[in-house]
């Protein structure tokens, strides 16, 4: 590991050497690249359940051994120098160049987030020019009131008093230095009395997060508490006391420790989780009465409550259920709301629902249900302000966004229709609703962020008393000063208000362009596919109205684990596809998110088979519909979505002409045995455990290392990993040399592993030029054209 580190920083922070050369007038460029490399096989035999394998590739993931990592070393530069080749012999590289200044001005960041509210400030992160990270700032909401962005040089001063307004609390350029030049943030929080700011910074020696307090009055750091491995932060004593979760060395987090703020005497340990499967987290509750604690294992799954005013004095059980179910409570006027999946007695429920208990002097009551359950209708989220609670729901396919007044006028379950939502307005296509901080907690003004394949980003604050709504930040796409896309929009309510509140029937005034979609350049399409089980798989399809054609190159997408939502978002990247003709498809296949827990638990572990055959089978309908020409199909998965495609790949490369795998999952019998990084109860929960003969015969027949397709014809693939991923690099490097050893080998479908450093998250350029990489390779490898 030292010496593959050594080796990326000697070649710059990017990790590689694609020169950007310019083509010589009458010189010609090298085609085809030369033989891809060939690493050395060192076979090492494997038993498990009397199977018995040898892995001729093992010793890339042998960190300790010093001869193995010179090899490693060496062959990564050989890697290097093919995917260089490759680019240049397909033309490729003069297309990146030419895609990353396409890329460049839809990719600019926004020189500063939308303000947040807190108590008198208003909190803000902005970029000074020249500098690769923020600054966290805050100046007085009353000195400006209604502001849309800091993009002006004279944004720390008043222009009338001619003063500066602007506190700037922390500069994480000088803390990455502080740091040893690079480093991230992982948490920040600041105390409820605006005083302080903890925050914890990744220690790349280390491999952890260290704890640091600084004080926002003084500048300065704090003497304590300084802590290393630290996974969680909630204030307590309204400032005065800060409690923080640290890791063991396996990353586990295990104990909680409360610290006082300028007491000399060490920190307390308040809890202290032995058993190995168990996970602490802690979080407050929005109005910062309490903390809560809750404690996960594959036993059960618990929640604490400690007084914030008195943390430490005990902690109180409130909840016990299942194991590995999803438990956030919330306090509201002595009401504590919980928000979970657990089942209903015997019965595994298939989406969240609302729960509500008194909580007495002597303890809490029983707990019931809030909403009653309502066919088609699931609770996809909800947050908490003094006077309302916001539902994020979904209907059908439909996403809706409906407040509630509190407190709840009816006593016991009730239908949503009797609590009087109010549905507020959303655009078309929404594909994701986040909560926003909202750390004003007596504030009616809430704020989400609202998502769509075809709209940038909108962060958007509604008012909960009288439905007005405001766009406060949407990136600029098409840079066309016909259209608004970037900056301030409103709209307010037309619709008559009762004394419950307003109701908007429908979305109808989102269809105003008040939301800047892009509706009226992109298409977005939605269509049910049968799998081969005859079960209906969502899929999304993208496209240009003015460029795609019939029988177009398409892109799917895929993910399908953890039950976690596929990214359909708007991607400016994307945009270098769809503007020449592309499809960007996604399918949702069994395993994700977004159709409830038996859709999550149906790709899990022993069926995992069905999301590789929901994707193959969606791969099927786009060709069968003509949206996509046969031969020019490719497919996309980052982490566990890299799995899915390397698994639909060895299944049917035929299918297929070029893919992308982005820090790929791709070696799971081995990983899932002998884990180098860290694995906790939810990994094996999804994958399978491989110490019972079912799992590992489920493992071993969807892993992708294991069933590459001998002397079968493998698509183009560009397989992008680093060390700052989930899944070590040595998993790619694995794949892709085995690949190249067992198919056939043909130089027009190259198999590329791209080996970047850690600083690419952080460095706006450096990320857009390994997208413009990818694009490129998708490019000429399926379409072949400019």
């Amino acid at each position: 590991m030292l010496l593959l580190r050594a080796f990326l920083s000697a070649r710059g922070p990017s990790g590689c050497r694609f020169a950007h050369r310019r083509a010589v007038a009458g010189v010609k460029r090298p085609s085809p690249p030369p033989a891809p490399p060939r690493p050395p096989q060192k076979p090492v035999p494997f038993t498990m359940h009397g199977f018995t394998w040898h892995d001729p590739y093992s010793w890339m993931s042998n960190l300790s051994d010093s001869v193995s990592m010179r090899h490693m070393d060496v062959y990564m530069e050989q890697e290097e120098k093919y995917a260089e080749a490759v680019m240049i012999a397909a033309d490729a590289d003069r297309l990146q160049r030419k895609i990353q200044i396409e890329m460049a001005p839809r990719m600019s960041s926004d020189l500063c987030s939308p303000p947040v509210r807190w108590g008198p400030w208003l909190y803000y992160r902005r970029v000074e020019e020249g500098k690769p990270f923020p600054v966290l700032c805050r100046r007085k909401a009353s000195l400006q009131e209604e502001f849309i962005s800091y993009n002006t040089p004279s944004v720390g001063f008043d222009l009338t008093a001619g003063k500066r307004i602007e506190q700037k609390l922390l500069d994480y350029n000088a803390e990455s230095e502080r740091f040893g030049g690079y480093s991230y943030e992982e948490l920040s929080e600041v105390s409820p009395d605006h005083r302080f700011l903890a925050y914890t910074m990744y220690d790349k020696e280390k491999d952890s997060f260290t704890l640091s307090v600084r004080d926002l009055v003084s500048g300065t750091l704090l003497d304590k508490p300084r802590a290393d491995r630290v996974a969680n932060l909630s204030w307590a004593m309204d400032g005065k006391a800060l409690l923080y979760t640290v890791t063991n060395s396996e990353k586990r987090p295990h104990r909680i420790f409360c610290s006082m703020l300028g007491s000399t005497k060490d920190d307390v340990l308040i809890l202290e989780e032995f058993d190995e499967n168990a996970y602490v987290n802690i979080r407050n509750t929005k109005d910062f009465q309490f903390i809560t604690v809750n404690i996960f294992s594959n036993t059960s799954s618990k929640v604490y409550l400690i007084n914030a005013a008195e943390p430490l004095n005990s902690m109180t059980l409130v909840w016990e259920c299942e194991p590995l179910s999803n438990c956030i409570i919330e306090h509201h006027h002595k009401i504590l709301y919980l928000f979970t999946n657990v089942a209903k007695g015997a019965v595994p429920a298939d989406s969240h629902y609302l729960l509500c208990s008194r909580l007495e002097a002597s303890g809490y009551g029983n707990w019931e249900n809030v909403i009653l359950e309502e066919p088609a209708v699931s609770l996809e989220d909800v947050d908490f302000c003094d006077t309302h609670m916001v539902l994020v729901l979904k209907e059908d396919k439909r996403y809706r966004l409906c407040s509630i007044l509190l407190p709840l006028d009816t006593k016991g379950p009730a239908h949503l229709e009797s609590l009087h939502p109010c549905f507020l307005p959303l655009p078309n296509h929404v594909c994701q609703i986040q909560s926003g901080p909202n750390y004003v907690y007596y504030s009616s003004i809430m704020r989400f962020t609202i998502s769509s394949p075809v709209m940038p980003d909108a962060v958007v604050d509604y008012n909960l008393l009288n439905g007005n709504w405001n766009i406060v930040q949407q990136q600029n796409v098409l840079l066309e000063r016909s259209k608004t896309l970037y900056g301030f929009a409103s709209s307010v309510s037309t619709k008559p208000q009762n004394s419950k509140g307003f109701h908007v029937a429908d979305d109808a005034d989102s269809s105003k362009g008040t939301w800047n979609e892009l509706t009226e350049f992109y298409a977005c399409e939605y269509y049910d596919v049968s799998s081969g089980d005859d079960v209906m798989v969502p899929l999304t399809v993208v496209y240009s109205r003015r460029h795609k054609q019939e029988g177009s190159p398409a892109l799917l997408h895929g993910h399908g684990a953890y039950g976690e939502l596929l990214d359909k978002r708007w991607r400016s990247e994307l945009k270098s596809l769809l503007d020449r003709g592309w499809v960007v498809a996604y399918a949702d296949v069994r395993g994700g998110g977004g159709c409830g827990r038996n859709w999550h638990h149906d790709g899990m572990r022993l069926k995992k088979q069905n999301s590789i055959m929901d994707y193959i089978s969606c791969s099927e309908f786009l060709i069968k519909k003509g949206i996509a020409h046969k031969d020019k199909l490719a497919g996309w998965g980052y982490s566990a979505g890299g799995l899915l495609v390397a698994s639909a790949i060895n299944a049917r490369p035929d299918l297929f002409r070029a893919a992308i795998l982005k820090a790929p999952f791709l070696d799971a019998v081995n990983t899932l045995l002998h884990p180098i990084l860290p694995l906790n109860a939810v990994d094996y929960e999804e994958f399978g455990y491989p110490l019972d003969l079912e799992d590992f015969l489920a493992i071993r027949k969807y892993s992708p290392y294991e069933n590459i397709k001998k002397d079968a014809l493998y698509p183009s693939v560009l397989v992008a990993s680093s060390f700052n991923t989930r899944f070590g690099v040595w998993e790619a490097a694995k794949w892709v040399a085995r690949v190249r050893e067992l198919t056939r080998y043909d130089p027009l479908h190259p198999v590329v592993l791209n080996l970047s450093a850690d600083l690419v998250e952080d460095s706006k350029y450096l990320q857009i030029k390994e997208l413009a990489m990818e694009t490129a390779f998708l490019i000429r490898m399926v379409a072949g054209t400019n």
